[in-house]
């Protein structure tokens, strides 16, 4: 089974790696940024589930329900959490 605290855990470090902090001290990165990394690729089976996951937890908050490549690369994931 996939351990979806560890994916998230993952997910947040990848977040730090790639994203950029707002004058807020938040950080955010691109969807498509996160889509199109090799590592991510590698390290998510279900990048969109993962994801879903963190936002259903409050610990990640982005615009709309499922994101998709291409149509949502501009889409903004905050990390809501340190």
């Amino acid at each position: 089974t996939m351990n979806v605290e560890h994916e998230i855990g993952l997910l947040v470090e990848e977040i730090r790696r790639l994203g950029t902090k707002n004058a807020d001290g938040q950080v955010s990165v691109k969807f498509g940024v996160l889509f199109a990394d090799e590592k991510c690729a590698n390290l998510f089976e279900a990048l969109v589930g993962t994801l879903k996951a963190a936002k259903r937890r409050k610990i990640v908050t982005y615009q709309g329900e499922l994101l998709l490549q291409g149509v949502h690369d501009n889409v903004d994931i905050m990390l809501l959490q340190d």
